[in-house]
């Protein structure tokens, strides 16, 4: 597959929520903010011009229902992915979403980890898809997201991470945080691995969006509350 950037476009009419996505969505190596749009109208005209590969999309747009708009995209651009960013949390507009074969539903307020997420699993799935001829029911659920643990695996076997994220210095992290039980703060496991703080502290947040690590928060009898970390521990 091409190591082209993944073309986006963002249609939401809050200039904040705009930039946010901007922000985070850039973070991520292989995707590239191409428009934005306020409107549907607006997201219509653009798409005249020039088609990005993935639209990420609010629901409440002052124009049309955003749902309506997925719609309009899947009967001119089918080959156009849009993953949903919006408040609504209703069951219908959740349905809607599904059969207008939207690749993610994001609800607002946005977790920027899930959101990080979402991305690299679309990311993961272009991979797949231009890559593989033939697909067993592992990658089938891994796609429809209904494997979380194949998901996992995937995440850490394919070489794709934000930013600031080593493998080989993630995998010393990981083999340290085997080690340990109970939970640390950043600083504690950033003397341990032999790294600064502010390393430590972006390697842990790393693993705590890839579901590895939990987090808990301790309050003193001073002072701001002190976040601590420890390895998720789960159910087979």
């Amino acid at each position: 597959m091409s190591k082209k950037p993944i073309t986006v476009m963002i249609v939401e009419d809050d200039e904040v929520a705009v930039k946010i996505y901007e922000q985070f969505t850039r973070k991520l190596d292989h995707f590239s903010v191409i428009a934005t749009a306020s409107s549907g109208e607006q997201a219509l005209e653009l798409l005249q011009i020039f088609t990005p590969e993935l639209i990420l999309l609010d629901v409440f747009l002052p124009d049309i229902n955003g749902v309506e708009l997925l719609r309009e995209i899947r009967k001119k651009y089918r080959g156009i992915d849009v993953i949903l960013i919006t408040a609504a949390n209703d069951t219908e507009t959740v349905s809607e979403a599904i059969r207008g074969g939207a690749f993610g539903y994001l609800i607002k307020p946005i977790i920027i980890d899930k959101f990080l997420s979402t991305l690299k699993q679309y990311e993961l799935t272009r991979i797949h898809l231009h890559s593989d001829k033939l697909i067993d029911q592992d990658k089938v659920d891994f796609f429809f997201g209904r494997n979380n643990k194949q998901n996992k695996k995937e995440e850490i076997n394919i070489e794709n991470f934000p930013k600031g994220i080593d493998k080989h210095t993630l995998k010393i992290v990981r083999n340290k945080i085997q080690e340990i039980t109970g939970s640390l703060n950043a600083d504690e496991l950033g003397q341990m691995v032999g790294i600064s703080y502010s390393t430590m502290r972006r390697y842990l947040e790393y693993l705590v969006s890839c579901d590895e690590m939990e987090i808990e928060i301790t309050y003193g009898t001073v002072g701001r509350p002190e976040r601590k970390y420890k390895l998720k521990i789960t159910k087979e």
